[in-house]
């Protein structure tokens, strides 16, 4: 046997070829070498005597190099290429080789698919270089930690505008609940935690990047400092009342899980919507309900302990009055308050000189004192008196407030030369 024979062998068959050595030189008998190689003594004595025949290739299986019979023939092969090249281009192996027995009947694993893909130049995966950050362990029940941010990203590949999905995953179990929205702000962030809310409970905690709808960068005024409280967001504020732990995270990498899960919907989801043909808000959401819970039966891992540690909303909070943009206005003694640029007339008593406006999550104004609910009604504008030393008189203003004719403002007149005024005397 040649040297570079010896070579090709595997470590096995190397071992193999040194024990028939020893029972060809008598140092061992074949029944020995067949306990120590674990085959039996029938197919012991057939190699010994193939190594005399042949030489140490005899070792060698005989259906090495052979094509196995359970080989994929070329025209699937090639049916497959080209329908990866035509239907599913950019697809990776592992989804690719899922939709092919999907829609195309054509079963083939993903491991075949991307050794067939690597050759025919259509699929090449390079590993990137990341800083090693160490790894924290999942919480240990269900409900304990949920994940939250929002993804960016043109989802339905120019069909229609891009969308960002607020994406929630179980820390536990890996969990997922997703809503697209136009933008990522504050009604976006209330309305889907709203909807997992109502789907599945109250987290213990919530952790978060430090986008400033999740966190306020704002000096806390003078009232808040003197009483040791932090400015909060809007949406921070609201999961306060609501018992629910806000944990901001120092780093993307930190809340690795919602990244990682953003990556995987950003090559599967946009795939299977592009797939579906989906070109609005509307049908993304439609189809996301159906998407999801398949997504989750076969992604979701057990947590460690069992017990769902979501809880109920407790009886007599009404969510629509937390989760909304809750603010505080000054009423002005015409019983008037502004807000957003507009007028509002309070109908009823109002015994304080502050009230709350909350802005629903469907643009609806509200305004309550204390818990008692005000009616009101919208004006156009309000009655600015303006004072003169002789009348006193009163004109309709919307935003801008103009003044009217007789105002003294008016009256003003430059009457002295600038030429004048800026001229040197000559006998200074």
């Amino acid at each position: 046997m040649a040297r570079k024979d010896i070579f090709t062998m595997s470590r096995k068959e190397l071992q193999r070829l040194e024990i028939v050595r020893r029972v060809m030189n008598e140092k061992i008998s074949q029944v020995e070498a067949s306990e120590y190689l674990k085959l039996s003594i029938r197919h012991m004595n057939r190699i010994v005597i193939r190594v005399r025949e042949e030489g140490d290739v005899g070792v060698i299986h005989r259906l090495r190099g052979k094509e196995s019979n359970r080989r994929i023939s070329d025209v699937i092969r090639e049916k497959a290429l080209r329908l990866y090249e035509k239907k599913y281009e950019g697809f990776g192996p592992l989804l690719a080789s899922e939709k092919l027995e999907e829609l195309d009947e054509i079963k083939v694993s993903d491991e075949t698919l991307r050794k067939w893909l690597i050759a025919a130049g259509q699929w090449q995966k390079g590993r990137k270089n990341r800083e090693h950050r160490r790894w924290r362990e999942r919480k240990n029940r269900l409900g304990e930690m949920v994940q939250m941010d929002g993804s960016h990203h043109d989802w339905l590949e120019g069909r229609g505008p891009w969308l960002v999905l607020m994406g929630y995953i179980d820390d536990a179990t890996g969990r997922v609940h997703g809503r697209f929205y136009e933008y990522e702000g504050t009604i976006p962030a209330m309305d889907s935690f709203k909807r997992y809310v109502r789907k599945y409970g109250l987290p213990l905690s919530v952790y978060l990047d430090k986008h400033t709808t999740y966190k306020s960068w704002a000096k806390p005024t003078i009232e808040d400092d003197l009483e040791g409280k932090k400015s909060l967001s809007q949406f921070g504020r609201a999961l306060g009342e609501l018992g629910v732990e806000l944990i901001h995270a120092n780093s993307p990498q930190a809340k690795g899980r919602v990244e990682r899960l953003f990556g995987t919907l950003q090559d599967r989801l946009i795939k299977e919507l592009r797939l579906k043909g989906i070109r609005t808000l509307e049908e993304a959401n439609a189809f996301l309900e159906e998407y999801l819970p398949v997504f989750n039966k076969r992604f979701n891992v057990l947590a460690l302990e069992k017990g769902d540690m979501h809880r109920k909303v407790p009886k007599g909070i009404r969510l629509e009055r937390i989760l909304c943009i809750k603010e505080a206005r000054v009423v002005k003694n015409d019983y008037t308050v502004s807000y957003e640029g507009k007028f509002y007339q309070i109908i009823n008593h109002v015994s304080r000189k502050r009230i709350s406006i909350e802005k629903r999550l469907d643009n609806t104004i509200w305004l309550y004192e204390g818990n008692q609910r005000l009616k009101y009604k919208e004006i156009p504008y309000r009655m600015i008196k303006c004072y003169h030393q002789k009348d006193r008189v009163s004109e309709r203003v919307g935003k801008q407030w103009i003044p009217p004719k007789n105002h003294p403002w008016r009256q003003y007149r430059i009457t002295q030369n600038r030429a004048a005024t800026t001229a040197t005397p000559s006998n200074y």
